[in-house]
């Protein structure tokens, strides 16, 4: 029996970063080509040259990353506004607008985007990072239900308290004050794991899920449901 992803070609982008390393890993062990791009995509013309130099690409997985910033609302500075939406935002209708009209003249393709649950539960100063995390997903919402009835699913993930470097890295983990928080406002009392999240995006990339369109998936411990 072949492996669930066999024969598909993903572009990951960032695949150094936030979930990159886990997602690489899970793809290729389900039998993907995986192209892992490591560029910087904020440079406007950055995602169609990506897109262009990674050839064919049934499946765009983007994993876009940025600090998180902590600014009350009052403080966030009009440049940590600017910064992070051209980090998580505008990266991603460029590098659809590049790679979707191949997957429509073929009448096949996915793209699954990473983002946070963040823009699903107010958190304390978290409103520049929470704004862009939402623009995400209100964009995968509405190009999902555009572009379903030419046989392509976009959808995202929207994560919290997942392990990864980005974000949780080992000393974060550590912390006391942390693993207090993990299991005061986290469910599932620990951490997702990065295999556990990157195996829930390769669902994702698989035929299995042909019926998901414009959907965002919360995968975050039960944390947006407490």
């Amino acid at each position: 029996m072949n492996p669930p992803l066999s024969g598909k070609r993903i572009l990951l982008t960032q695949a150094d970063e936030f979930m990159g390393p886990a997602v690489r890993e899970i793809l290729s062990e389900q039998g993907a080509e995986v192209v892992a791009d490591r560029a910087s995509l904020i440079a406007p013309d950055a995602p169609a040259r990506v897109i262009a130099a990674a050839g064919h690409i049934d499946v765009l997985v983007a994993n876009l990353a940025w600090p998180a910033p902590s600014s009350s609302a009052v403080e966030a500075s009009e440049s940590e506004w600017r910064d992070t939406f051209a980090a998580l935002v505008d990266p991603l209708p460029r590098l659809v607008r590049a790679v979707l009209p191949a997957m429509i003249a073929r009448r096949a393709g996915k793209i699954v985007v990473i983002g946070s649950s963040s823009a699903l539960r107010g958190m304390k100063r978290t409103s520049t990072y929470s704004a862009a995390r939402g623009a995400q997903l209100a964009y995968v919402q509405a190009v999902g239900a555009e572009v379903a009835p030419h046989n392509v699913q976009v959808n995202a993930i929207a994560q919290n308290f997942v392990e990864n470097l980005t974000y949780y890295g080992p000393e974060v983990q550590a912390n006391p004050k942390f693993q207090e928080r993990l299991k005061r406002e986290v469910p599932l009392g620990r951490l997702v794991s990065a295999r556990e999240d990157a195996a829930f995006i390769a669902y994702l990339c698989s035929a299995a899920a042909d019926c998901f369109v414009g959907q965002v998936f919360p995968v975050c411990g039960g944390w947006v449901t407490r």
